[in-house]
């Protein structure tokens, strides 16, 4: 209550009904307890003794002063008048006059004067008021009665104000959770609010974890607020269990398209096209960064983890100069076994997901040995395929890879077409030898290359071809010129890419 309410400056009278002394009096000729009797018997005994040691003290000096300092009192009288005055000397030093609070029958503590009580009344209304909102006033029956009380003894301010406020029907005592300043949660209980944050933490912890702790600023703090806002455990759990929608970058890996990232992030294409505006859907590259939706745990937590695992060590490398392979060519000789090594490390993860490893400790337990590899040193011919693909024709994407809807019917698309206008120059992709060249089907003038390795690009729709089957071609050279051959709505080169003979998205190979 020391940070509700604080002692006013300004004293006004009470709003509660104050019982009078002939009640009082009514009430002492029934006995009502033990300790109010004794206190009023030592009360009186105590005003009775300080007027006799008073008017004694007074009298003995008079009369020692008149007989030139022979005393007139007898002994006895004298020391009986000692005694009284030694007792209520006593009675002062141990005790002090005060006042027991009643409220509604109820003895709340004691006080040194009413004023005191009054103004705690007046603090009470006054932080309820401005709690509910409209004026309030307590309604009880309160009295005082006086009393002897140890001194050191009277109550406390605050006791008076936490006891009223806890009469109070209209207001709670609530412990609210402010998360990054702002307050989420609201109980009667603050064992509630404790044991929901252990519970979160607690599901990302396991037996190797050495801390855990959240990662926004949280604040538990305790004040009386209006009845009825309490919520219960599980709505308190929901609030901070519940996820927000952020954003975190995603970088493209070989074989990635735009449908699959935004499906593997339970995104739709419409959601990952507007968190990358600028970027171009149907031409993707290796490394490319996007973003991505990530969906975030309202409250946070960090975890660190004393790990101890056994991690594998590289084997060295040698290489040994072929001049039967071509230059970029090699083969292993000798594949090498890797070693491996006890490793201890803190490892510190954020909602489960690891951001940070620190090894502390790493002990070799057994050596690698080393990877033998052959490397080639003859001169490639220029047709020679470079293992990376070129764009054979610079335009806008007319029709992705996948499937599309295309005169009136739902189909799939085995490659790219790419507009280009007729007799625009096509390259090839890549070095390698022409396979086919001439009129197939749907595909009109076509011409497939293959790059070996499994590899193969075709170039259909083309309104007249520049190689033959058999021919060399190395990477950007000139193989046809395009056209709308075949089953074609306008001039493009429709491209595609094989592998092992199926096709595959050519956007996650090309730059």
């Amino acid at each position: 209550m020391d940070e509700i309410l604080h002692e006013p400056e300004v004293r006004r009278p009470s709003a509660y009904r104050t019982v009078q002394t002939k009640a009082d009096v009514r009430r002492g000729t029934r006995n009502r307890s033990l300790r109010d009797g004794l206190g009023r018997l030592m009360a009186t005994v105590g005003v009775a003794a300080e007027r006799l040691q008073t008017w004694s003290t007074h009298t003995y000096h008079k009369i020692n002063s008149a007989v030139a300092g022979k005393p007139v009192v007898s002994p006895v009288t004298f020391l009986a008048v000692a005694a009284v005055i030694g007792v209520s000397a006593t009675v002062c030093a141990m005790y002090t006059p005060s006042y027991v609070v009643t409220v509604d029958g109820r003895d709340v503590g004691a006080v040194r004067s009413k004023a005191v009580f009054e103004n705690v009344v007046q603090q009470v209304e006054a932080r309820a008021s401005a709690i509910l909102g409209y004026d309030y006033q307590l309604d009880a029956q309160v009295s005082y009665d006086f009393a002897l009380t140890e001194r050191g003894g009277l109550t406390p301010v605050a006791e008076f104000e936490t006891y009223l406020f806890s009469g109070i029907d209209e207001v709670f005592k609530a412990y609210t959770l402010s998360v990054d300043g702002y307050v989420v949660s609201t109980v009667d209980d603050r064992a509630v609010l404790d044991s929901v944050l252990d519970e979160i933490k607690a599901q990302y912890m396991t037996e190797h974890t050495i801390s855990a702790s959240f990662v926004q600023p949280i604040r538990m703090s305790s004040e009386y607020l209006p009845a009825g806002q309490e919520q219960t455990r599980e709505e308190v759990l929901s609030t901070l269990t519940a996820n927000t929608n952020g954003k975190t970058v995603y970088e493209v890996v070989k074989g990635d398209t735009f449908m699959a990232i935004a499906l593997d992030n339970n995104m739709t294409m419409a959601e990952l096209e507007e968190l990358n505006p600028d970027v171009n859907v149907n031409r993707l590259y290796i490394g490319q960064l996007l973003n991505v939706k990530e969906e975030i745990p309202f409250l946070s937590v960090r975890t660190v983890d004393n790990l101890t695992y056994t991690e594998e060590i590289p084997c060295p490398v040698e290489e040994v100069p072929d001049d039967t392979m071509y230059e970029g060519e090699s083969r292993v000789i000798e594949a090498g076994v890797p070693g491996t090594a006890s490793v201890t490390a803190d490892v510190t993860y954020l909602n489960g997901k690891e951001e940070t490893r620190n090894i502390l400790t790493s002990e070799t337990l057994t050596e690698p040995t080393t990877r033998v590899i052959a490397v080639g040193t003859k001169e490639r011919p220029s047709w020679y395929p470079t293992g990376t693909f070129i764009w054979p024709v610079q335009g806008r994407i007319n029709s992705p890879f996948g499937w599309r809807s295309i005169f009136g019917s739902y189909s799939y698309h085995s490659g790219l077409d790419i507009k280009a206008y007729t007799g625009q120059s096509i390259k090839a992709s890549d070095g390698g030898t022409v396979e086919f060249a001439g009129w197939k089907g749907s595909y009109g003038n076509l011409v497939i290359i293959n790059h070996g390795n499994g590899y193969k690009t075709y170039y259909g729709h083309n309104s007249s071809l520049t190689v033959s089957a058999g021919d060399k071609v190395y990477q950007g050279q000139v193989i046809a010129k395009a056209g709308s051959t075949g089953r074609s709505t306008g001039p493009h080169c429709h491209f595609e890419v094989r592998i092992d003979g199926t096709t595959v998205n050519p956007m996650s190979y090309l730059p």
